[in-house]
């Protein structure tokens, strides 16, 4: 299964997605300014649709996120294509922590981890 990115979708509705393809992951973005200068964490902005991100440049490419893809490759997929970057968490028990050390793996790999993680810490709790 993928998910398709339309201009049309709000953030929520990425939010959304993502989180049901890969519910031990969660995805993060930050707004980025011409400068390159990351501004602020989109926490009431999920109304937001992907076109107001748009670079003009970028118009008619549709993103596929697949669970192929790579944290990295789905980084550069929206640092190229919206004037958003974006984080991704792995779920680890009851916390998340950042990818960065790991973005070389697949959204697939991640969510396995995750889950993995996650259940060998429920069952120690036992």
């Amino acid at each position: 299964m993928n998910i398709v990115l339309e201009d049309t979708m709000h953030l929520s509705d990425v939010y959304e997605a993502f989180n049901h393809l890969f519910p031990f992951l969660r995805i993060e973005f930050f707004e980025k300014r011409n400068s390159g200068a990351v501004l602020r964490r989109f926490v009431n902005e999920a109304q937001k649709t992907l076109k107001e991100f748009k670079y003009p440049y970028a118009n008619g490419r549709k993103l596929v996120i697949s669970p192929n893809t790579t944290v990295q490759e789905l980084d550069k997929m929206f640092t190229e294509t919206y004037a958003l970057q974006l984080q991704v968490f792995r779920k680890s028990g009851n916390i998340w922590l950042e990818t960065t050390v790991t973005d070389n793996w697949t959204l697939e790999e991640q969510n396995e981890q995750g889950e993995a993680i996650t259940a060998q810490m429920n069952r120690n709790k036992l």
